[in-house]
């Protein structure tokens, strides 16, 4: 069998993990509807 290596996106917020159907950069999370997907949470002090 062959090995296939797929480019996919990971949510920083849920945990999500998705291979997009277009090109483009994902403006939301299809899970959490997230549009701040791929900027990881600020720690509180």
């Amino acid at each position: 069998m062959a090995e296939i290596t797929l480019k996919g996106y990971l949510c920083d917020r849920c945990g999500h993990k998705w291979v997009p159907r277009e090109d483009e950069i994902p403006r939301v999370c299809p899970k959490c509807k997230s549009p701040y997907w791929n900027i990881p949470r600020k720690l509180e002090k």
